[in-house]
């Protein structure tokens, strides 16, 4: 198996070098604008070239169960949609028209849907008739909260990262544990190129690589729940950036009277980036964040109980947002 790792590890690695290389011939590239902090047009296809490794993961690693291969083959067309995006700046409604295709697939026709969000000892909340549409609004909510976090070199990709370490270390199958190394392996070479390192070819992951991982990371998401490895709340706890973020900077939004949906330099990683001056140190904040609230509520979930860390986790947002609203903003 390790020997099969580091082949594919290295077919990451000049596929990534081939098709960056490729994407500047064809002009796949993103200009720098007044909204744009970067200096120079960048290929913009980091999400589909990761889509078609993970296509690849299928057949080299022989992952045995039907549902993981079906997410990690669907986001494939996810990851179109956002090149499409990158491409023609597709409006906010056209965009979010076409990510529900590949959703309402896996949703309607695979029945991957989130049946219950868990059992709180006096309680357990069944979704029952709402299952269909919780789960859509769900899937569709974090697919666009990770989409908020890929505004500097590396954050959305090492914040990712951050959250299938989480899930790697809480999941007891070894199957799973593979199928987290695979996404992880793609992910960790991408960042070689984004932040050019040994002056490779500088890569964005583009729309297709964050609407790529927001798209994988839900539907395993309730993958686990449903099969009860991990209780909902744990789940939740292990994304908690992301939706806290995107809970945040729509409510300041709406509260100021601005449009929820149009592209911004208010994201908390800008914010960061303008007070440290340091993408590296923004980004390890970001990761920090996340992991340092995941412990908080991992700890309470074992320690007091499932109800309580729920309760915890909606206490949290509240001290966050009003903390976020009051000291990151501009």
């Amino acid at each position: 198996m390790i020997s099969t790792i580091l082949m594919y590890t290295l077919i990451c690695f000049v596929f990534l070098f081939l098709c960056t290389k490729i994407s500047y011939k064809l002009d796949l590239v993103d200009f720098p604008n007044q909204r744009k902090i970067h200096k120079k047009a960048t290929a913009y296809t980091g999400g589909i070239i990761i889509s078609i490794l993970l296509v690849l993961t299928i057949q080299i690693f022989n992952i045995s169960d039907k549902n993981l291969n079906l997410i990690l083959s669907i986001a494939f067309l996810i990851s179109i949609v956002g090149l499409i995006d990158d491409r023609y700046y597709l409006s906010a409604g056209s965009k979010l028209s076409l990510q529900i295709i590949p959703i309402f697939y896996l949703v309607i026709f695979e029945k991957l849907v989130l049946n219950q969000i868990g059992n709180y000892d006096y309680f357990i909340l069944e979704l029952g008739a709402f299952e269909i549409p919780f789960t859509l609004i769900c899937v569709l909510f974090l697919i666009n909260s990770f989409n908020y976090f890929d505004g500097l070199d590396g954050t959305l990709g090492l914040t990712s990262i951050s959250v299938l370490l989480i899930l790697y270390f809480l999941v007891p199958d070894q199957e799973l544990r593979l199928f987290f190394t695979i996404m992880i392996i793609p992910l960790g070479v991408f960042l070689l190129f984004n932040f050019s390192i040994l002056n490779l070819p500088k890569l964005f992951l583009g729309d297709g690589g964050s609407l790529l991982l927001g798209f994988i990371i839900s539907f395993t998401l309730i993958y686990l729940a449903n099969k009860n490895l991990i209780h909902p709340i744990i789940l939740a706890w292990s994304i908690v950036i992301f939706v806290y973020e995107f809970l945040s900077i729509n409510l300041i939004r709406l509260k100021n009277k601005k449009d929820p949906f149009k592209a911004g330099q208010d994201h908390l990683h800008h914010i960061l980036f303008k007070t440290t001056k340091s993408i590296l140190f923004t980004n390890v904040l970001m990761i920090i964040i996340n992991i340092f609230l995941f412990i908080i509520g991992y700890i309470s979930f074992i320690y007091i109980g499932p109800l309580s860390s729920l309760f915890l986790f909606i206490s949290l947002f509240i001290i966050f947002f009003f903390f976020r609203n009051k000291h990151f903003k501009i």
